[in-house]
């Protein structure tokens, strides 16, 4: 069990889910990018949304932060941490610029966009929690204030808000697409703790194996991968082809001919 909850596992994945992100990028011109929004105590203020853009700023960051100052923060907690020889999770967020309206399902329970990603998330190691939006915070507000107005705008119809995260009814809306993965802090903990021996029944300490003090930062690129690897089944699923290029023409001639823009 220990060797197959190893982030090392996630590898192969991470491989796959760069060949994911090329053939959107490449057929429906959808851009990922993934940030982390909560570190232990640290938290980014709502709302920041990195762009495409902000990749190569994002890998140069410790705390793979858009805002700085929050950055620092999450270094701090994550030295403290260390010092007390104990671990720290957090919360990652992956956005979806560009994701065409209609992929997953508003029928089939198993094929709705929004179950999808979750079921892939959930399967990252230590990843604990999914929300799509403003999730779990939509169960504190009243209706009025939980969903997105849709507005008639001169560039087309267009949503308000984005508190669904670019999810319906199991379908992208083709607005920006949020998604956010809570990690707990790794279990392989320095400061050993409480347990029992299974051959003698007495109580003992955890054994503890090297490990690193926060994942957080580096799940944010695995959550990447399989997002885009969700996104480009769901893609090959409504618009087909043989090749990228029928692909792309089956997206463009799909978005193209849309009554409602």
């Amino acid at each position: 069990i220990l060797e197959r909850a190893s982030a090392r596992e996630t590898a192969a994945r991470v491989a796959l889910g760069t060949v994911a992100r090329s053939y959107m990028r490449e057929t429906a011109c959808v851009e990922l990018v993934s940030h982390v929004v909560e570190l232990g105590a640290a938290t980014a203020p709502y709302g920041s949304v990195p762009e495409p853009g902000d990749v190569a700023r994002l890998d140069a960051d410790r705390g793979r932060c858009l805002d700085a100052e929050a950055s620092e923060a999450m270094v701090a907690e994550i030295d403290q941490a260390h010092k007390d020889g104990d671990t720290l999770g957090g919360v990652v967020e992956v956005v979806a610029h560009g994701v065409p309206v209609g992929l997953g399902s508003h029928v089939h329970w198993d094929r709705r966009l929004d179950s999808r990603l979750a079921g892939a998330l959930m399967g990252i190691q230590a990843i604990k929690g999914v929300e799509l939006g403003d999730g779990f915070g939509l169960a504190r507000v009243p209706g009025s204030q939980a969903h997105d107005e849709i507005l008639a705008t001169p560039d087309g119809i267009r949503r308000a808000s984005g508190r669904s995260g670019g999810t319906e009814g199991g379908l992208s809306t083709g607005e920006l697409l949020r998604v956010r993965a809570a990690m707990k802090p790794i279990a392989t903990v320095p400061r050993a703790l409480g347990t029992v021996d299974v051959r003698t029944g007495e109580a003992d300490k955890a054994h503890h194996q090297r490990s690193d003090v926060c994942a957080v930062p580096a799940a944010g690129i695995v959550a990447e991968a399989m997002v885009a690897l969700v996104l480009a089944d769901a893609v090959a699923e409504k618009f087909g082809g043989d090749s990228v290029g029928e692909t792309r023409r089956n997206v463009r001639g799909f978005l193209d001919n849309l009554e409602i823009k």
